[in-house]
């Protein structure tokens, strides 16, 4: 359970790693979709590490980019978030990453939630070092 209080501009909640603030400005929290959108992208970037890593696979470094689009005819609603995975690391095979993908889509809660409301398009590219 979280609860919310009301504060100047928004509502915020105390969690155990600390205070998070929320609001509809900027200025005053984080906006309720820059969090549906990090969820996303968090919670597929922790699988795909995860099964990564559980496949012993040489990997350096995971950067995730989000790019959102929104209906402002429907209550500027999220209709699509895209993530784009740039994947670094040692010997990494372009088929096999495209099997992990599938496996991250597909066990990512947080992408199964907004299924068939929420298009979830994941794309990623290979740096070798």
């Amino acid at each position: 359970m979280m609860e919310f209080r009301m504060k100047d501009g928004g509502f915020f909640t105390e969690l155990p790693y600390g205070r998070l603030e929320v609001s509809g400005d900027e200025n005053y929290g984080f906006r309720p979709y820059q969090l549906l959108v990090s969820s996303l992208a968090v919670c597929s970037g922790g699988i795909l590490r995860n099964i990564l890593e559980k496949m012993r696979l040489d990997v350096h470094d995971i950067q995730i980019t989000t790019n959102a689009e929104r209906n402002k005819e429907k209550a500027n609603r999220i209709e699509k978030v895209s993530l784009h995975f740039k994947i670094t690391g040692t010997g990494l095979r372009k088929d096999k990453l495209e099997r992990v993908m599938e496996l991250t889509k597909k066990n990512c809660a947080m992408v199964q939630s907004v299924e068939g409301s929420i298009e979830v398009s994941e794309t990623f590219e290979i740096i070798e070092v």
